[in-house]
């Protein structure tokens, strides 16, 4: 690495997917415990608020990660440590397009190893501009690359998630109250 300073650029994963996915996650485990402890079930309240706080740790964690991308090459830092991976841009050969199994797309890095493929981050603030600056430093045409989801489709969910919140808190208050009638 030169002396002379590297251009850092930084794209966090949205707010907006950063609150979705975890109001989403809340909203599903909430209620659990409560019905654990009202049906006596065989995995005891106390069990499932542990599991449900150790999965809300990784989940945060996986909702941390960031792009870097640098004069030298692109990272994704996660604070999973088997998550990261950093390419030099010379490295990189192609991206290549994969369909999911929702009907989008995602793309991955082809390196001249070829030996492992990595994903392109598309959840990210600036995405746009994380496009641009791959096609600029590897010379990739990037016109058709897209993200994955628009932000539309993530306040739908978020809508859906306090509406499943609101049924998770007459779950709870029901399960807590003896039930109805």
């Amino acid at each position: 690495m030169s002396s002379t300073a590297q251009s850092l650029d930084r794209f966090r994963i949205s707010p907006l997917i950063k609150v979705t996915l975890l109001s989403f996650y809340v909203a599903l485990l909430l209620p659990l415990p409560f019905l654990a402890q009202a049906t006596d079930a065989p995995v005891g309240p106390g069990a499932l608020v542990v599991l449900a706080v150790l999965g809300a740790v990784f989940l945060g964690a996986g909702l941390s990660e960031q792009v870097q991308t640098s004069d030298e090459g692109i990272a994704m830092i996660s604070p999973l440590p088997w998550r990261g991976w950093f390419l030099k841009w010379s490295a990189i050969k192609a991206l290549k397009p994969r369909s999911t199994g929702q009907n989008g797309t995602v793309y991955y890095f082809i390196t001249e190893a070829a030996d492992r493929a990595y994903l392109l981050p598309m959840r990210v603030v600036g995405f746009a501009r994380l496009v641009g600056t791959v096609e600029a430093k590897t010379g990739i045409d990037t016109q058709d690359v897209k993200p994955l989801a628009q932000p539309w489709m993530y306040l739908f969910l978020l809508v859906l998630t306090a509406l499943l919140l609101l049924m998770d808190a007459w779950t709870v208050w029901t399960a807590t109250h003896g039930g109805v009638g």
